[in-house]
C-alpha cells in the first residue's frame, strides 16, 4: 500500500505527532463515506491492529492504512495555503474524489 503527501501537510502533521496527544500513536487515513466508485477520506491519530499495515512516506511521516480498505492504497494527503487554507485527501487511482478536511 502507497501514500502520497506534500510538503505543506507534512510540515502540519509533524507538528501534531511532536504533542502529548500523539505519544505512541500513528496517523491513520481511513474512509468516511462511500459513494459507488469513490471515498472520502479523513485522518485521526491512532494505534495499528492485526487488520492494519503502517506505510512510511517520503516524507519520514508513517500512516496506518487497513489492508482491508482498497480505496486506501495510493491516497494522497496535500494541504494547500492558497487560495485559502485547506487540506485535500484524494486518491488518483480510485477516480480522484477528495474529501476537504
Amino acid at each position: 500500500m502507497k501514500v502520497k503527501i506534500n510538503r505543506h501537510a507534512a510540515k502540519a502533521l509533524k507538528k501534531v505527532l511532536e504533542g502529548p496527544e500523539a505519544e505512541g500513536k500513528l496517523f491513520r487515513v481511513y474512509v468516511t463515506n462511500m459513494h459507488g466508485d469513490h471515498a472520502h477520506y479523513d485522518l485521526m491519530l491512532d494505534t495499528p491492529t492485526d487488520h492494519d499495515e503502517v506505510v512510511k512516506t517520503d516524507k519520514d511521516i508513517e500512516f496506518i492504512l487497513d489492508k482491508r480498505e482498497e480505496f486506501l492504497d495510493g491516497v494522497w494527503i496535500q494541504m494547500f495555503h492558497v487560495p485559502k487554507e485547506e487540506w485535500v485527501i484524494t486518491n488518483p487511482s480510485k477516480g480522484g474524489h477528495h474529501h476537504h478536511h
